[in-house]
C-alpha cells in the first residue's frame, strides 16, 4: 500500500510536527488522504501512531539527562522524605499526566481511530484551539518556573492533553497552552509538554504495534519495511525540530504558529468542499 519514499515522506511531516502545536495528527491525516490512503484503515491508523514512535525517541535522546535526573529524584524520594524536592514532585506530576491521558484514551480508543479521523474535525480542531493557543499566550503570567509543577498541574495537564485526542487540536499546542493558562512561563510550558509526550506516546506507539501488527503485515496493509523507514526518519527530522523549538520559543510567542493552523484548516475545507479529498 505505502512506497518507500511516500513513507520517507510521512516520516519527514511527522518529525517536523509532532512536537509543534500545529497537530502531528491532522497533518499526517491530510497528506495520507493526498497520497490516496484509506485514513481509517488499521493498517493506516497503526502505521500514523507507530511512526511517532521515532519522534518520541528523539525526545528521550535529546533530553536523557534530564529524564535521568528526574527518575533518580524520583526513587530518591520514594526512599527518603527528604530527598522529596523539586525533581521529585515533577516526576509525579508527569506520572499522573500520563495516567489520567491513559485512562481517556484507553475509554474513547474506538472513536478517536473511527469517526474522529474524519478531515472536518481536523479543520474543526485546528481552527478552535488556535483560538485557545492566542488567548493562552496572551492571558497567561507565565510567572512560574518548572520547579514550582507539582502532581496536580500534570492531573490537569493530563485531562487537557486528552483533548488532543481530537485531531487537528495538537497534543503539544494542548499541553503548552494549559501550562500557560497556568501561570507557567512559555519555555518550562514547552518542556512540561515534551515530558508528558514521551511516555503517552511510546505507549500509544506500541500498543499499536502489538494490536495492529497482523493488519501491517498483511496483503494490501501498510507493510513493516514502510513502517520502520517512516520511524527512522522521523526520529532523525524530530531530534532537529526539537532543538529550534526550544530556541524559538525562548524568545518569540506563539503567533506565528496560530496564523500558520487557521491557514492549514482553510486550506482543507476547500479541499473538502471541491471534493479533491474525501473526509475519511
Amino acid at each position: 500500500m505505502l512506497e518507500w519514499w511516500e513513507s520517507v515522506i510521512l516520516g519527514i511531516v511527522e518529525g517536523v510536527t509532532e512536537f509543534l502545536p500545529v497537530s502531528s495528527t491532522g497533518h499526517l491525516t491530510v497528506v495520507e488522504k493526498l497520497m490516496g490512503l484509506p485514513i481509517d484503515d488499521a493498517s493506516v491508523t497503526a502505521y500514523t501512531a507507530i511512526i511517532q514512535v521515532g519522534a518520541m525517541i528523539a525526545s528521550i535522546v535529546y533530553f536523557w539527562k534530564d529524564i535521568v535526573r528526574i527518575a533518580t529524584a524520583w526513587f530518591a524520594g520514594l526512599r527518603d522524605v527528604e530527598k522529596r524536592g523539586n525533581d521529585f514532585r515533577l516526576g509525579w506530576a508527569v506520572i499522573v499526566g500520563f495516567a489520567t491521558t491513559a485512562v481517556v484514551a484507553l475509554a474513547l480508543r474506538d472513536l478517536i481511530e473511527g469517526p474522529l479521523r474524519s478531515l472536518w474535525f481536523v479543520a474543526g480542531g485546528l481552527i478552535g484551539w488556535s483560538f485557545v493557543m492566542f488567548a493562552g499566550d496572551r492571558v497567561g503570567k507565565q510567572t512560574r518556573g518548572e520547579d514550582s509543577i507539582t502532581w496536580k498541574d500534570g492531573l490537569l495537564l493530563g485531562l487537557i492533553q486528552s483533548i488532543s485526542l481530537i485531531p487537528g487540536v495538537s497534543r503539544s499546542g494542548a499541553t503548552i497552552s494549559g501550562a500557560l493558562f497556568m501561570g507557567i512561563d512559555r519555555v518550562s510550558a514547552t518542556r512540561m509538554s515534551f515530558f508528558l509526550g514521551i511516555p503517552t506516546l511510546i505507549a500509544a506507539g506500541t500498543l499499536q504495534a502489538i494490536s495492529a501488527a497482523p493488519a501491517i503485515a498483511a496483503p494490501g496493509g501498510v507493510g513493516w519495511l514502510a513502517t520502520i523507514i517512516g520511524t527512522v526518519v522521523s526520529f532523525v527530522v524530530a531530534y532537529v525540530s526539537i532543538a529550534w523549538l526550544l530556541k524559538f520559543v525562548a524568545t518569540n510567542n506563539f503567533t506565528a504558529f496560530v496564523i500558520y493552523r487557521i491557514v492549514l484548516a482553510a486550506i482543507i475545507v476547500v479541499l473538502l468542499l471541491t471534493n479533491v479529498v474525501s473526509p475519511i
